[in-house]
């Protein structure tokens, strides 16, 4: 039966994003042309994975119609450690009770900014 196995060999997911925009939702929302979007996700300032095959882009990433400040440079960062797309994402999601918020992706959105960007630069080494 087929309806067990993950959609673009994607590891089930426990957690992550409950709201999910896709790439001309976000050049909407920011107010972008969708090539823009595109060269965002090119210079790791957006992250985006394939969800049913279509590239996506979680929704709190893309807050008040602007990225989040830190999210570039968590991203690269994340990068420089070797993660590709996915396992960044599933790190930004990775629940962790030491964070307000509960994952680095609520956290990166307020105060625990340079926190994450911590973390994720301890990744590298």
């Amino acid at each position: 039966m087929t309806d067990s196995v993950p959609t673009d060999n994607a590891a089930p997911e426990t957690t992550g994003p409950t709201d999910w925009l896709t790439l001309p939702d976000v050049a909407e929302r920011l107010d972008l042309t969708i090539s823009k979007v595109h060269q965002k996700i090119r210079d790791r300032e957006l992250i985006a994975v394939r969800r049913d095959g279509v590239r996506r882009i979680p929704a709190d990433l893309v807050a008040n119609a602007t990225v989040l400040k830190h999210l570039p440079g968590v991203l690269n960062l994340l990068a420089d450690a070797g993660y590709d797309d996915e396992a960044a994402l599933r790190w930004l999601y990775e629940p962790d009770p030491t964070l307000p918020g509960g994952t680095p992706a609520t956290a990166l959105g307020g105060d625990q900014a340079r926190e994450i960007k911590r973390r994720a630069q301890a990744l590298g080494f």
